[in-house]
Protein backbone atom coordinates (compact mmCIF):
# COMPACT_ATOMS: atom_id res chain seq x y z
CA UNK A 1 0.00 0.00 0.00
CA UNK A 2 3.26 2.25 -0.21
CA UNK A 3 5.91 3.72 2.10
CA UNK A 4 4.91 5.99 4.55
CA UNK A 5 6.81 8.98 5.45
CA UNK A 6 8.32 9.60 8.79
CA UNK A 7 5.50 12.41 9.32
CA UNK A 8 2.92 9.37 9.19
CA UNK A 9 1.20 8.44 12.47
CA UNK A 10 0.59 5.04 13.67
CA UNK A 11 -2.86 3.94 14.52
CA UNK A 12 -4.48 1.23 16.32
CA UNK A 13 -8.29 0.89 14.76
CA UNK A 14 -10.98 -2.02 16.69
CA UNK A 15 -13.98 -2.86 15.04
CA UNK A 16 -17.22 -5.21 16.30
CA UNK A 17 -19.84 -5.76 13.87
CA UNK A 18 -22.44 -8.47 13.01
CA UNK A 19 -20.65 -10.86 10.96
CA UNK A 20 -21.53 -10.03 7.14
CA UNK A 21 -19.99 -10.36 4.12
CA UNK A 22 -17.99 -7.53 2.50
CA UNK A 23 -16.28 -6.18 5.83
CA UNK A 24 -12.73 -6.30 5.31
CA UNK A 25 -12.59 -5.23 2.05
CA UNK A 26 -14.73 -2.25 2.64
CA UNK A 27 -12.41 -1.22 5.92
CA UNK A 28 -9.60 -2.01 3.62
CA UNK A 29 -10.53 0.64 1.04
CA UNK A 30 -11.77 3.11 3.10
CA UNK A 31 -7.88 2.78 4.83
CA UNK A 32 -6.38 3.28 1.53
CA UNK A 33 -8.49 6.18 0.76
CA UNK A 34 -6.97 8.02 3.80
CA UNK A 35 -3.47 7.09 2.85
CA UNK A 36 -3.00 4.80 5.07
CA UNK A 37 -1.00 1.36 5.20
CA UNK A 38 -2.23 -1.82 7.33
CA UNK A 39 0.76 -3.11 9.57
CA UNK A 40 -0.68 -5.22 11.07
CA UNK A 41 -4.20 -7.24 11.13
CA UNK A 42 -6.15 -9.91 13.12
CA UNK A 43 -9.74 -11.00 12.42
CA UNK A 44 -12.25 -13.41 14.00
CA UNK A 45 -15.51 -14.53 13.36
CA UNK A 46 -17.87 -15.70 16.58
CA UNK A 47 -20.00 -18.71 15.46
CA UNK A 48 -21.52 -18.24 18.94
CA UNK A 49 -22.83 -14.84 18.65
CA UNK A 50 -22.57 -14.18 14.96
CA UNK A 51 -19.94 -11.23 16.01
CA UNK A 52 -17.12 -9.97 13.83
CA UNK A 53 -13.94 -8.51 15.50
CA UNK A 54 -11.11 -6.96 13.98
CA UNK A 55 -8.12 -4.96 15.21
CA UNK A 56 -5.57 -3.20 12.58
CA UNK A 57 -2.87 -1.14 13.06
CA UNK A 58 -2.78 1.35 10.18
CA UNK A 59 0.32 3.99 9.44
CA UNK A 60 -1.15 7.14 7.71
CA UNK A 61 -0.02 10.65 6.73
CA UNK A 62 -3.71 11.94 7.01
CA UNK A 63 -4.99 13.40 10.29
CA UNK A 64 -7.57 11.73 12.70
CA UNK A 65 -10.55 13.95 11.41
CA UNK A 66 -9.45 12.71 7.58
CA UNK A 67 -9.38 8.77 8.45
CA UNK A 68 -12.16 9.02 10.54
CA UNK A 69 -13.88 10.80 7.53
CA UNK A 70 -13.28 7.96 5.09
CA UNK A 71 -13.93 5.18 7.85
CA UNK A 72 -17.44 6.89 9.13
CA UNK A 73 -19.56 5.47 6.09
CA UNK A 74 -18.17 2.05 6.42
CA UNK A 75 -19.11 2.36 10.09
CA UNK A 76 -22.23 3.25 9.31
CA UNK A 77 -22.53 0.55 7.09
CA UNK A 78 -22.57 -2.25 8.92
CA UNK A 79 -23.31 -0.53 12.81
CA UNK A 80 -19.51 -0.94 13.83
CA UNK A 81 -18.44 -0.09 17.37
CA UNK A 82 -15.24 1.25 16.54
CA UNK A 83 -12.38 2.80 18.62
CA UNK A 84 -9.35 4.39 17.02
CA UNK A 85 -6.06 5.62 18.92
CA UNK A 86 -2.38 6.57 18.37
CA UNK A 87 -0.09 3.18 18.90
CA UNK A 88 1.59 2.92 22.18
CA UNK A 89 -0.58 6.31 23.89
CA UNK A 90 -0.53 5.94 27.33
CA UNK A 91 -3.81 5.24 28.77
CA UNK A 92 -5.17 7.11 32.14
CA UNK A 93 -5.50 4.00 34.98
CA UNK A 94 -6.21 4.50 38.39
CA UNK A 95 -4.86 1.87 40.85
CA UNK A 96 -6.86 0.82 43.74
CA UNK A 97 -5.30 -1.54 46.40
CA UNK A 98 -5.67 -2.41 50.29
CA UNK A 99 -2.78 -4.04 52.02
CA UNK A 100 -1.07 -6.70 49.47
CA UNK A 101 1.89 -4.96 47.80
CA UNK A 102 3.07 -7.44 44.78
CA UNK A 103 0.32 -6.31 42.20
CA UNK A 104 0.69 -2.74 42.73
CA UNK A 105 4.60 -2.74 42.54
CA UNK A 106 5.14 -4.72 39.51
CA UNK A 107 2.14 -2.69 37.92
CA UNK A 108 4.52 0.55 39.03
CA UNK A 109 8.27 -1.24 38.39
CA UNK A 110 6.86 -1.88 34.85
CA UNK A 111 4.67 1.10 33.95
CA UNK A 112 8.32 2.93 34.94
CA UNK A 113 10.21 0.24 32.67
CA UNK A 114 8.08 1.49 29.83
CA UNK A 115 7.06 -2.00 29.35
CA UNK A 116 3.24 -0.86 30.42
CA UNK A 117 1.68 1.82 28.07
CA UNK A 118 -0.77 3.54 30.89
CA UNK A 119 0.22 6.47 33.09
CA UNK A 120 -1.11 6.20 36.67
CA UNK A 121 -2.02 9.52 38.21
CA UNK A 122 -2.46 8.42 41.37
CA UNK A 123 -2.94 5.34 43.56
CA UNK A 124 -6.19 4.83 46.06
CA UNK A 125 -6.05 2.49 48.99
CA UNK A 126 -8.73 1.67 51.85
CA UNK A 127 -5.72 1.17 53.87
CA UNK A 128 -2.81 3.40 54.02
CA UNK A 129 0.09 0.50 54.37
CA UNK A 130 0.85 0.95 50.47
CA UNK A 131 1.65 4.95 50.65
CA UNK A 132 5.43 4.47 50.80
CA UNK A 133 5.40 2.26 47.88
CA UNK A 134 3.50 4.98 46.08
CA UNK A 135 5.86 7.00 47.20
CA UNK A 136 8.92 5.52 46.24
CA UNK A 137 7.78 5.64 42.76
CA UNK A 138 6.56 9.25 42.66
CA UNK A 139 3.05 8.41 43.02
CA UNK A 140 0.55 10.30 44.73
CA UNK A 141 -1.32 7.94 47.45
CA UNK A 142 -4.94 8.94 48.97
CA UNK A 143 -6.46 7.24 51.79
CA UNK A 144 -9.84 6.19 51.71
CA UNK A 145 -11.42 4.40 54.49
CA UNK A 146 -14.37 2.46 53.94
CA UNK A 147 -15.61 1.09 57.35
CA UNK A 148 -19.78 1.26 56.69
CA UNK A 149 -22.65 1.18 53.91
CA UNK A 150 -22.33 5.16 53.62
CA UNK A 151 -18.11 5.26 53.49
CA UNK A 152 -18.37 3.33 50.58
CA UNK A 153 -21.24 5.36 49.43
CA UNK A 154 -19.03 8.00 49.73
CA UNK A 155 -15.77 6.55 48.57
CA UNK A 156 -17.57 5.46 44.84
CA UNK A 157 -18.97 8.87 44.89
CA UNK A 158 -15.48 10.21 45.03
CA UNK A 159 -13.98 7.83 42.68
CA UNK A 160 -16.49 8.89 40.17
CA UNK A 161 -15.84 12.61 40.83
CA UNK A 162 -11.85 12.03 39.88
CA UNK A 163 -12.39 9.38 37.45
CA UNK A 164 -14.34 12.20 35.38
CA UNK A 165 -11.62 15.12 36.16
CA UNK A 166 -8.90 12.70 35.43
CA UNK A 167 -9.98 11.47 32.68
CA UNK A 168 -9.43 7.83 33.81
CA UNK A 169 -9.70 5.02 31.13
CA UNK A 170 -9.13 1.91 33.28
CA UNK A 171 -9.59 1.23 36.94
CA UNK A 172 -7.44 -1.89 37.93
CA UNK A 173 -8.30 -3.97 41.20
CA UNK A 174 -4.59 -4.75 42.47
CA UNK A 175 -5.84 -6.89 45.32
CA UNK A 176 -8.34 -4.09 46.43
CA UNK A 177 -9.78 -6.12 49.27
CA UNK A 178 -13.70 -4.34 48.82
CA UNK A 179 -16.52 -4.69 46.35
CA UNK A 180 -17.95 -2.17 44.36
CA UNK A 181 -21.58 -1.79 44.34
CA UNK A 182 -23.36 -2.85 41.19
CA UNK A 183 -24.34 0.52 40.05
CA UNK A 184 -20.40 1.37 40.09
CA UNK A 185 -19.77 -1.89 38.31
CA UNK A 186 -22.16 -1.43 35.42
CA UNK A 187 -21.43 2.09 35.02
CA UNK A 188 -17.85 1.15 34.50
CA UNK A 189 -18.69 -2.22 32.54
CA UNK A 190 -15.70 -3.12 30.01
CA UNK A 191 -13.16 -0.87 32.38
CA UNK A 192 -12.60 -2.24 35.45
CA UNK A 193 -9.87 -5.30 35.63
CA UNK A 194 -9.06 -7.36 38.96
CA UNK A 195 -7.22 -10.12 39.79
CA UNK A 196 -7.45 -13.12 41.64
CA UNK A 197 -5.90 -16.37 43.12
CA UNK A 198 -7.18 -19.42 41.75
CA UNK A 199 -6.60 -22.89 42.84
CA UNK A 200 -7.81 -26.23 41.79
CA UNK A 201 -9.79 -27.54 44.20
CA UNK A 202 -10.97 -23.95 44.68
CA UNK A 203 -10.73 -22.59 48.08
CA UNK A 204 -12.77 -19.30 49.02
CA UNK A 205 -12.70 -17.24 52.38
CA UNK A 206 -10.13 -16.26 54.75
CA UNK A 207 -6.47 -18.19 54.72
CA UNK A 208 -6.89 -19.77 50.97
CA UNK A 209 -3.52 -20.74 50.91
CA UNK A 210 -3.16 -22.53 53.84
CA UNK A 211 -6.08 -24.67 52.56
CA UNK A 212 -4.35 -25.33 49.50
CA UNK A 213 -1.37 -26.16 51.60
CA UNK A 214 -3.49 -28.60 54.10
CA UNK A 215 -5.08 -30.09 50.96
CA UNK A 216 -1.96 -30.51 49.19
CA UNK A 217 -2.78 -29.21 45.91
CA UNK A 218 -1.19 -29.50 43.02
CA UNK A 219 -1.81 -26.34 40.74
CA UNK A 220 -2.13 -22.77 41.75
CA UNK A 221 -2.67 -19.47 39.27
CA UNK A 222 -4.43 -16.39 39.05
CA UNK A 223 -7.40 -15.29 37.15
CA UNK A 224 -7.59 -11.78 35.82
CA UNK A 225 -10.93 -10.17 34.71
CA UNK A 226 -13.27 -7.73 34.10
CA UNK A 227 -15.78 -7.00 37.03
CA UNK A 228 -18.94 -7.09 37.10
CA UNK A 229 -22.03 -7.65 39.64
CA UNK A 230 -21.12 -11.35 39.62
CA UNK A 231 -18.05 -11.26 42.00
CA UNK A 232 -15.22 -12.87 40.21
CA UNK A 233 -17.33 -13.94 37.08
CA UNK A 234 -16.53 -11.34 34.85
CA UNK A 235 -14.71 -12.20 31.31
CA UNK A 236 -11.85 -13.78 31.45
CA UNK A 237 -8.56 -11.77 29.94
CA UNK A 238 -5.70 -13.66 31.09
CA UNK A 239 -5.31 -16.77 33.37
CA UNK A 240 -1.87 -18.72 34.13
CA UNK A 241 -1.13 -21.71 36.12
CA UNK A 242 2.14 -23.10 38.12
CA UNK A 243 2.36 -26.36 39.51
CA UNK A 244 3.41 -26.76 42.61
CA UNK A 245 4.68 -29.65 45.10
CA UNK A 246 4.09 -31.09 48.38
CA UNK A 247 7.63 -29.66 49.73
CA UNK A 248 6.54 -26.40 49.51
CA UNK A 249 5.35 -24.52 52.38
CA UNK A 250 2.44 -22.57 53.44
CA UNK A 251 5.00 -19.32 52.39
CA UNK A 252 6.25 -20.81 49.62
CA UNK A 253 3.02 -21.45 48.27
CA UNK A 254 1.67 -17.67 49.19
CA UNK A 255 5.28 -16.25 47.13
CA UNK A 256 4.64 -18.71 44.09
CA UNK A 257 1.03 -17.13 43.86
CA UNK A 258 1.59 -14.01 44.28
CA UNK A 259 4.16 -13.96 41.40
CA UNK A 260 1.55 -15.63 39.20
CA UNK A 261 -1.10 -12.85 40.42
CA UNK A 262 1.57 -10.15 39.32
CA UNK A 263 2.23 -11.49 35.92
CA UNK A 264 -1.26 -12.43 34.93
CA UNK A 265 -2.35 -8.67 36.05
CA UNK A 266 0.13 -6.78 33.94
CA UNK A 267 -0.62 -8.81 31.46
CA UNK A 268 -4.06 -8.30 31.21
CA UNK A 269 -3.30 -4.73 31.17
CA UNK A 270 -1.10 -4.60 28.72
CA UNK A 271 -3.33 -6.17 26.47
CA UNK A 272 -5.87 -3.53 27.18
CA UNK A 273 -4.08 -0.46 27.03
CA UNK A 274 -2.78 -1.87 23.64
CA UNK A 275 -6.86 -2.58 22.50
CA UNK A 276 -5.98 -6.13 22.34
CA UNK A 277 -9.18 -6.88 24.54
CA UNK A 278 -12.83 -7.35 22.82
CA UNK A 279 -15.62 -8.40 24.65
CA UNK A 280 -18.00 -10.59 23.25
CA UNK A 281 -20.73 -10.99 25.40
CA UNK A 282 -19.47 -13.26 28.81
CA UNK A 283 -16.12 -14.06 26.97
CA UNK A 284 -13.51 -11.95 25.50
CA UNK A 285 -11.32 -12.01 22.46
CA UNK A 286 -7.77 -11.63 22.68
CA UNK A 287 -5.63 -10.24 19.76
CA UNK A 288 -2.53 -10.82 21.53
Amino acid sequence: MGFMTETATHWVLTLVCADKPGIVHAVSGAIVAGNGNITESQQFSSDDSGTFFMRLQIESTASREALEAELAPVIARYGMQHTLDVVGRKLKTLVLVSKSAHCLNDILFRQRAGQLPIDIPAVFGNHSDLAELAAFYGLPFETHQITDAGAKAAFEHMLRDYIKAAGIELIVLARFMQILSPEFVAEFEGRIINIHHSFLPGFKGANPYAQAHARGVKLIGATAHFVTADLDEGPIIEQNVVRVEHSHSKRELVSIGQDVESKTLTQAIRWFAEHRVLLDGDRTIIFN
